[in-house]
């Protein structure tokens, strides 16, 4: 046997420690996978590397006063020696702050754009006149529509994992100033989801409604069925990789959108290193592709980043053993909130 065999996993963000949490949920999981396959004789390629981009980065620059920079390359370090002190076997953990993957992220984005598969559209979005700019999601908090935790960000909920937008959140507030933002217009692109309900209805609930599960498959159901909207994949930030159009200055790739296509670049960044060809594990048909994550980012990985995929030609997954969270004292472990247990005093 020697089918290829690729091993996506979860991106932590470059903003604070590993948790045991992340290693049950993802880390350890893929490993053992990827080493079974390797024992098999299959052909296993395991990626994944740091996420530089998100805006839980940047607030954690602000809370510590260093720059961006500073706080990804610091935890980014500690992330790879973690990794090495628990014998994790990945081929390259990587991040997306390199020429390669932004040049990748931005070849993606044209290549939907010039396809007719992005429109930009004019919206209002939520905006702090105190601070003077658009407000990303993660600097807006409210109470959450699903389970009432009033302490939610703007793109999810941190108590039950569910998948929000700040227009989604009850009573938000800016959280650089405590006052509750305006709407002002700004122009971004989107990928309409709403146009591939059919595919994912077919692709996920008949095809692997077998052998996904049902968590996974459930969640994606909840999602198809109550109407997928466009969803912008652009943001007004400082740190990211640029919108690659003219008339696009002070505009970003959503880090959602980006990350996943970090996948792809970080087997392109192998190949280089090792002088293989990378284009088999993401273009033919008999290479298994599969995600090793939490349940709170089924969404990109099984709606979003799959419909990317197709309308780019490559494979889509081939499963997403999308994990349940690591509970402490009953309650889910969290970075932002720092309700968790690092994985290095476990070590020590």
């Amino acid at each position: 046997m020697n089918t290829p065999i690729l091993v996506c996993v979860a991106w932590p963000y470059a903003n604070a420690d590993i948790h045991q949490g992340n290693v049950t949920g993802s880390y350890l999981p893929a490993d053992i996978f990827a080493r079974y396959h390797r024992l098999k004789g299959n052909d296993v390629l395991m990626v994944s590397g740091s996420d530089s981009h998100g805006t839980p980065v940047t607030v954690k620059a602000e809370e510590m006063g260093k720059s961006v920079d500073e706080v990804f390359n610091y935890y980014h370090g500690r992330f790879l020696r973690l990794f090495q002190q628990l014998g994790l076997g990945y081929d390259l953990f990587t991040h997306t702050h390199t020429e390669n993957h932004a040049r990748v992220s931005q070849d993606m984005f044209l290549a939907l754009l010039n396809n007719g598969y992005l429109y930009k559209k004019i919206t209002p979005q939520m905006y702090s006149p105190t601070a003077g700019k658009f407000l990303p999601d993660r600097y807006i908090e409210g109470t959450c529509p699903n389970c009432g935790y009033d302490s939610a960000y703007g793109d999810q909920c941190e108590r039950c994992g569910t998948s929000l937008s700040p227009d989604e959140l009850i009573n938000p507030v800016s959280t650089i100033s405590s006052k509750t933002p305006v709407k002002k217009s700004t122009q971004h692109w989107y990928l309409p989801l709403n146009r591939h309900e059919n595919w994912l209805r077919e692709w996920i609930l008949q095809e692997h409604k077998n052998d996904w599960r049902p968590t996974v498959t459930g969640q994606c159901k909840s999602w198809i069925e109550g109407g997928l909207q466009p969803r912008a994949v652009t943001r007004d930030l400082d740190w990211g990789i640029k919108v690659p159009v003219a008339g696009a200055d002070g505009k970003v790739l959503y880090v959602w959108f980006d990350a996943p296509i970090g996948y792809i670049s970080a087997t392109k960044q192998w190949a280089l290193d090792n002088n293989k060809d990378w284009k088999p594990y993401w273009y033919e048909k008999d290479t298994r592709l599969v995600h090793f994550i939490g349940k709170d980012n089924i969404v990109f990985h099984c709606i979003i980043f799959p419909v990317m995929l197709k309308l780019h030609g490559n494979i889509v997954p081939d499963n997403v053993p999308a994990n349940e969270f690591l509970n402490l004292e009953g309650d889910k472990m969290s970075t932002s909130r720092n309700w968790k247990l690092e994985m290095q005093d476990y070590i020590n």
